[in-house]
């Protein structure tokens, strides 16, 4: 189990910046297994099936991130269920919103300015959600970069705000382009943040694996991101990852899924 107080200055920056860099967070074992199921999960098309199944009459898939046997394990590492318990992150009592898993190719399109504060209509910050992305082969300059933009969570915005910016530089950026195998980078959800193409990506870039969670604190009935979220959080509790939290992965946090437009993964 990680010990909190060993990293207790950076996560106090964290209600200041509204990020954290967490190089190596995630031991090689776990990154070992979390690669193969990445992998199956693109190449099987089931990936695209979860995406397809949130379009308007479409039914549920037959299977969600959390029935990846190394995916359930990430999504409730101990050493990040510590972290995301810290006073400065969400607290004692938090719940998990959602995982998503992708393997892009270096050099693919990159995604505007914008934020992923789950709250609609915009109009406070009164209780933090947080987003893991797990690097898990790493970060490298030729696979595009994620900029972020310090300090943006404190204020009230819809998550769109800066979409016409697209992926430019903004002033007082912070720019991760290097990351070593199983990094994680916190986020306050409401931080806004790009990812950025690669403006040259050389020959030998590989792709870019990322998963990631979101966990909010609990206290409010927060928006599903999912019209299958039930589904999600069944199979967590089916499988146990609620073990010793059972707040994790409780329905009575969340209100009804609403489709809102332009949402996208």
């Amino acid at each position: 189990m990680t010990d909190v107080r060993a990293i207790d200055a950076p996560v106090e920056k964290f209600t200041e910046d509204g990020f954290l860099v967490l190089p190596g967070f995630l031991p090689s074992a776990l990154v070992d297994r979390l690669v193969p199921e990445v992998d199956r999960w693109v190449d099987s098309g089931r990936r695209q099936e979860s995406i397809d199944a949130c379009r308007p009459g479409a039914r549920p898939p037959l299977t969600v991130e959390l029935d990846l046997e190394a995916h359930g394990e990430l999504a409730v590492h101990p050493p990040l269920m510590d972290l995301l318990g810290h006073p400065a992150l969400l607290g004692e009592s938090f719940v998990f919103h959602h995982l998503h898993s992708d393997r892009r190719p270096a050099g693919a399109a990159g995604k505007s300015w914008h934020h992923d504060y789950e709250q609609r209509p915009q109009r406070d910050r009164c209780l933090p959600m947080v987003h893991a992305l797990h690097y898990i082969r790493g970060l490298q300059p030729g696979q595009g970069p994620l900029a972020v933009l310090p300090g943006s969570h404190r204020q009230v915005a819809e998550k769109g705000a800066l979409s016409h910016r697209g992926t430019d530089v903004l002033a007082g950026e912070t720019v991760i382009d290097t990351l070593p195998p199983g990094s994680t980078v916190v986020l306050h959800s409401a931080l806004f943040h790009t990812r950025r193409p690669a403006r040259t990506p050389h020959s030998g870039a590989r792709p870019r694996y990322m998963i990631d969670g979101s966990y909010c604190r609990t206290g409010t009935l927060w928006p599903p991101v999912k019209p299958y979220w039930r589904q999600v959080l069944a199979v967590a509790r089916s499988r146990g990852l609620d073990a010793g939290r059972p707040e994790l992965f409780a329905e009575r946090h969340f209100g009804e899924y609403e489709r809102a437009e332009g949402r996208g993964r």
